[in-house]
């Protein structure tokens, strides 16, 4: 179905989905410091992520353990963002009970999309799992506004936080040495050389001092 049948459609209006390489959708929103928009963040990283809803136990459990590496990331010039279908007042609530209850203080603002705005933008709606929550999705924005990653869980599963810090490490560290990741790469690990283009440069590519399987197939450690 084309994109422009599918915008007269409220259940297709909910799966439109951002793309990776592109602008990331606009917004502005109420949160619970205050009014914010996409063009707050830009010159930093931005997760943007959504939760099915306040008071709920596998999302406290998120909030407490994003709230755990937000001192991390923001050494790596990434904030953190949060929504829910829910009302500023339910938010602020809600974030004073985790304070209360686990003696977590949410430093991070949370987007109160009560209509649905935002999370229509970004797809978080899955009609298939809930009509009335935001599935657990993360968003990873660059410095310029680009949408870099995206991450859908299902209600049921609460998000790993390792696997949040990989791949902003990862994201980071091809911005700064245009190379790629493997496979559970860690900082620190070897990473790859992307592979050569052209006969003559994959002839010299094993001349180069890497860690080569084959021409295509080059690692090394960054410095």
């Amino acid at each position: 179905m084309e994109k422009e049948e599918c915008c007269h459609d409220e259940e297709c209006e909910c799966m439109k989905m951002p793309r990776l390489g592109e602008a990331a959708p606009d917004f502005e929103a109420e949160t619970t410091h205050g009014p914010k928009k996409l063009s707050d963040y830009i010159g930093g990283w931005l997760i943007l992520f959504s939760h099915p809803a306040d008071f709920t136990p596998v999302c406290t459990t998120e909030f407490v353990a994003f709230q755990e590496i937000a001192e991390e990331l923001g050494k790596k010039n990434v904030k953190l963002l949060g929504l829910s279908i829910d009302s500023t007042y339910s938010h602020i609530a809600w974030v004073r009970n985790i304070e209360q209850n686990f003696g977590v203080k949410i430093t991070f603002p949370v987007i109160a999309d009560l209509n649905k705005e935002v999370a229509t933008k970004f797809g978080m709606v899955m009609p298939g799992e809930s009509s009335t929550a935001t599935s657990r999705c993360v968003f990873v924005i660059d410095p310029e506004g680009i949408m870099r990653a995206m991450i859908y869980y299902p209600l049921t599963t609460g998000r790993n936080m390792d696997e949040i810090m990989r791949l902003i490490d990862a994201l980071q560290a091809h911005d700064k040495h245009k190379i790629a990741t493997p496979a559970n790469w860690r900082p620190g690990d070897m990473v790859i050389v992307p592979p050569p283009g052209t006969q003559d440069a994959a002839e010299k590519r094993m001349k180069e001092g890497y860690e080569c399987k084959d021409w295509y197939f080059c690692k090394k450690k960054l410095k």
